[in-house]
């Protein structure tokens, strides 16, 4: 059973006819997940109801522990909002982060049943879909990421976490073990340029079409002087309240994720503003609820390439959950907007 802690730190707060409810819960994992700086073993998430007579809407934010964002945080953030305030108005009230992105898509979820329109009509996401799924492979030793390749095999994508200490035999395996997927290769900053260079044949090789974030983001400017000939993705150099004329052009893509962009609002503006200096885009996620899937899902209908699997690490799942049906993904009735 899936557990919940509220936080000592609850806080109720009023805008203008609004009740808000923000608060800490905590997901189970049903493993490890791991990057190349560490493995988490739960899922920590800013819960946000915000309730206007009978409706309310929800959202769900991930606190980025890279970027100093925490639960204690976002709450104290959100209970220092001014009694009135609009959807429009929180990118000038709030940072960029979780409390931003839970109000934001808490307050679309409102709307949408207020106004009896679907996210899709409220948002003008012309035509949507369900998406292909893709599977992320998570940093761990090499027999146990070959054997998670081996049982996702059919999967049309998979993301391979890469960073540790036998990268080269991890992605090769991976490769012979899942032939036909399309293979994204994810570092979250783990290598220095030297490993770089020593991997790009053998990423090259495995037929790797998107890496994404090899080096730490303060190294952005030694990309230019590397040959990489693979698609490079920004993700943690693509920080919050980052512009995105300030990439490297070395960079051809940028993953957009909502806790970072601090909301759907702002998120579809980021992907906009990432068409017109020539990138593709990426909508990623954290791990997560399906309840931050849904809103990820939604902009993913605009993007180049999505990753949304962040919920199929819990041990147990918000109902409805998104669901997964001959490997796509798609957003059920009920679950928000």
């Amino acid at each position: 059973m899936t557990k919940f802690y509220l936080f000592v730190m609850k806080r109720y707060f009023r805008g203008v006819g609004l009740q808000v409810l923000a608060k800490g819960v905590e997901f189970g994992l049903s493993r490890p997940f791991g990057i190349s700086r560490g493995q988490k073993t739960a899922a920590e998430v800013l819960e946000v109801v915000v309730q206007d007579g009978s409706d309310s809407g929800r959202g769900e934010g991930v606190p980025y522990k890279r970027y100093g964002d925490s639960i204690e945080l976002a709450l104290s953030q959100l209970e220092r909002l001014p009694n009135s305030f609009s959807r429009a108005d929180l990118v000038d009230l709030l940072p960029a982060g979780s409390a931003r992105n839970a109000l934001d898509l808490a307050l679309w979820d409102l709307e949408c049943k207020k106004s009896g329109l679907s996210i899709w009509s409220a948002a003008e996401i012309r035509t949507h879909r369900p998406l292909s799924f893709g599977y992320t492979i998570s940093l761990s030793s090499t027999v146990a990421m070959i054997e998670d390749a081996t049982d996702h095999s059919s999967s049309p994508l998979l993301k391979v976490k890469l960073g540790g200490d036998d990268d080269r035999a991890a992605i090769l395996g991976v490769r012979e073990a899942a032939p036909d997927a399309t293979l994204i290769v994810d570092v979250n900053e783990g290598w220095d340029p030297e490993q770089l260079k020593t991997m790009i044949p053998v990423l090259l090789e495995c037929g790797v079409e998107l890496l994404e974030q090899p080096l730490p983001a303060k190294l952005d400017e030694q990309l230019a002087s590397i040959e990489v000939r693979i698609l490079l993705c920004a993700d943690e150099s693509f920080y919050p309240d980052c512009s995105i004329q300030n990439l490297s052009p070395a960079f051809g893509c940028v993953n957009v994720k909502l806790d970072k962009s601090g909301g759907l609002t702002k998120a579809m503006q980021d992907m906009e503003l990432a068409r017109e200096f020539g990138l593709k885009v990426m909508v990623g996620c954290m791990v997560s609820s399906s309840l931050a899937i849904a809103p990820a899902f939604a902009a993913a209908q605009l993007a180049d390439y999505w990753d949304l699997d962040g919920f199929l690490s819990l041990s147990e799942d918000r109902s409805p959950a998104m669901r997964v049906e001959h490997g796509e993904i798609s957003l059920p009735a009920g679950l928000w907007c």
